[in-house]
């Protein structure tokens, strides 16, 4: 009987399928891992290969988990402790692997003796209480751990938000409850870093000063900070943004608040901050204001990679000089971008330079783009052009 047990172990360990089919069956059948990502997805094929492996081996030898599956069970509960994931959509993904499993090995050919699966049910039933108690006693100790560190688990859970590591919005906002905060929307994602290449230490102590800056001396308890590289990341509520610029220039950085994308695409909003930061010109940065949605729209379509359509780019440039009643701003606009100059708008338009300037600041306070700004005046430009 052991001979045909390895037979089919070597089998199925030698067919991908047998992976892949496992893991479909958990994305079909547990919600909470329907949406996650391409980074998570792998993570869930590694350990169905392993633990794919290790029951079989299991069943093969009639042997019982070792001390060290379960440190790597209790490790997975943790993780997913950290990350969110609920623990009773874990166990039920792995009673759905163990039933994939199971039909497997139903299917080989010569079909099995009943002793062998006699062990076989017996192996999955043994192995799947033994580890449903392991995990949940891991779960839910590092569920205490983490609401017991407020900042560490603040920042644990921004790390998983701008690295797209949830499983849903449902899970996140539980995960946000447990720790007795509630995720500001609309927000603010907001990435700094310094001016200069020997400007002030990145810390996380830096995060949590810049955060209580922004959000008042409780913002630092209410709402996630960390550090990526040498940046730092903030999630705020969308009106905290509006208070960066002083912020960031008293402290030496410049940075990108992104506030146009919804709470389950944070990750893309960090990546639109972080490639605007490393992409945009040094005269793109302004010690008044930081870039912004546009900014680093306008930037992605510059370095060929658009990440918006044009209409949604040029409305988040050109904002209320769109709406009905303001043409004649959006008129001064184009005529000054064609000219160069407010005379020459002035002139072709049978103004007088006053009232062309004025209509200027007009624009530059509805837009907070001031077209006088060499960098401002391009995106300006480059939203009016693909604006038609």
């Amino acid at each position: 009987m052991t001979e045909e047990r390895e037979r089919v172990r070597q089998q199925l360990i030698a067919d991908p399928r047998a992976v892949a089919t496992i893991v479909a069956a958990v994305r079909e059948q547990v919600p909470a891992y329907a949406a996650l990502d391409d980074s998570r997805l792998h993570e869930v094929r590694a350990i169905a290969a392993w633990a794919l492996d290790r029951l079989l081996h299991l069943w093969v030898t009639d042997g019982a988990l070792t001390p060290a599956d379960l440190r790597r069970f209790r490790g997975i509960a943790a993780a997913r402790a950290a990350d969110g994931r609920p623990m009773p959509a874990v166990l039920r993904a792995y009673r759905v692997a163990a039933t994939v499993l199971t039909d497997e090995i139903a299917a080989a050919t010569p079909p099995l003796g009943a002793p062998d699966a006699f062990a076989l049910t017996r192996m999955a039933l043994t192995t799947l209480d033994t580890l449903a108690e392991e995990m949940a006693t891991a779960y839910t100790a590092t569920s205490e751990d983490l609401a017991g560190d407020r900042d560490r688990a603040l920042r644990l859970l921004l790390d998983d938000l701008i690295t797209g590591r949830h499983a849903s919005i449902g899970a996140l906002t539980d995960r946000a409850a447990r720790l007795g905060v509630q995720l500001p929307d609309p927000y603010c994602l907001l990435v700094a870093e310094p001016t200069e290449v020997a400007g002030p230490a990145v810390t996380q102590e830096a995060a949590l000063g810049l955060l209580a800056a922004l959000n008042g001396p409780g913002g630092a308890s209410t709402f996630p900070a960390t550090v990526r590289g040498s940046r730092l990341v903030l999630l705020l509520p969308a009106a905290a943004g509006g208070r960066a610029p002083e912020a960031l220039h008293e402290r030496g950085l410049r940075g990108c608040a992104i506030s146009g994308e919804s709470l389950d695409r944070i990750a893309v909003a960090y990546r639109l901050a972080a490639d605007a930061l490393d992409t945009a010109p040094a005269h793109a940065h302004h010690p008044a204001r930081v870039l912004t949605d546009g900014d680093a729209q306008v930037l992605a379509l510059l370095g060929g990679r658009p990440a918006a359509t044009p209409e949604h780019l040029s409305r988040l440039i050109l904002g209320p000089l769109v709406q009905p009643g303001r043409h004649h701003l959006m008129e001064a606009l184009t005529t000054y971008l064609d000219t160069g100059s407010a005379n020459a708008a002035a002139r072709r338009l049978g103004l007088h330079p006053q009232s062309l300037r004025y209509r200027l600041r007009r624009i530059s306070d509805l837009t907070q783009r001031d077209p006088r700004d060499p960098w401002q005046r391009l995106t300006l430009d480059i939203a009016r052009t693909i604006a038609h």
